[in-house]
């Protein structure tokens, strides 16, 4: 008999109850995960989250409210505790399924134990992709995205940094790093990577987390057709001088201490990788 494999959910909610609420209905709805398989995490929202948790969640769910906010990734860290299962789906609030979009990845990551992660296939409400699967950040590629000026003449470097070539055969693919809006991760990975790196309070800790899934020695893919449909809100695009622009370039600053952010090149999975098993 083949073993089904175990999946728990984390979310994590800041001032967002809404969005959270409808996330889990749609798990439910699809039959992604159980009830009691789903974790929230509420980053002291200090609104009334919890209320609303209590209301309208299933009974099942797991609620924890974290006595502070200390960012993404330590909420996603506090939620990954709460389960013991073998893969963790991670989504953010603003995220809901319109299928089982989930199953054919664990199948998938079952098959390919030499896959940490796989980043889902992230979709706009009107079903356009985002292309959530990127490469290794230059500052020229920061700029690019940052600055329309830039990026309109840099238009292939960016098409090129968003792997939108990669998509067009519509099967896996090796990323260098996929957006933590929705991804599945194996739970022995990320504890051998010792989980989100609590430094980085907002952005950057999804790209930090595959660099170190990569230097472990897994692979970080994507799954075209695995939609998840994502209400951005690209905040980070903000101006330099906004709380959202200062943690990014905080966030960036941090990344290259501990890893590398090239002026002009883009530096591949060399940097990252071991070279042993990828090149």
């Amino acid at each position: 008999m083949v073993s089904v494999p175990s999946l728990g959910v984390v979310i994590v909610n800041y001032k967002t109850a809404g969005l959270t609420i409808r996330c889990v209905g749609s798990i439910l709805e699809h039959g992604l995960a159980e009830a009691g398989n789903i974790v929230v995490v509420d980053n002291k929202s200090g609104d009334s989250s919890l209320d609303e948790f209590a209301r309208s969640l299933d009974k099942g769910v797991r609620v924890v409210a974290s006595d502070r906010n200390a960012g993404f990734g330590a909420g996603v860290n506090l939620g990954v505790r709460e389960l013991a299962h073998d893969y963790v789906l991670i989504l953010n609030p603003d995220t809901f399924f319109m299928s089982d979009s989930i199953s054919r990845v664990l199948d998938y990551m079952s098959a390919h134990p030499d896959v940490g992660i796989v980043g889902l296939d992230l979709v706009n409400p009107d079903s356009s992709r985002q292309y959530s699967a990127r490469r290794f950040y230059s500052v020229l590629d920061i700029v690019a995205r940052r600055s329309k000026k830039v990026g309109s003449l840099l238009a292939k470097r960016i098409q090129r940094h968003l792997m939108m070539e990669a998509w067009t055969a519509e099967k896996p693919f090796d990323a260098e790093w996929v957006m933590g809006t929705g991804f599945i991760i194996r739970r022995d990975v990320f504890e051998a990577v010792n989980g989100m790196d609590e430094r980085y309070f907002l952005y950057m800790e999804d790209v930090d987390l595959c660099a170190r899934v990569w230097g472990a020695g897994f692979r970080v893919q994507c799954y075209p057709g695995a939609t998840l449909v994502h209400d951005h809100q690209r905040s980070s695009a903000a101006s330099p001088f906004s709380f959202a622009g200062r943690k990014h370039i905080q966030s960036l600053m941090l990344f290259a201490r501990n890893h590398t952010l090239p002026l002009i090149s883009s530096p591949g999975l060399r940097k990252f990788a071991r070279q042993k098993r990828y090149h």
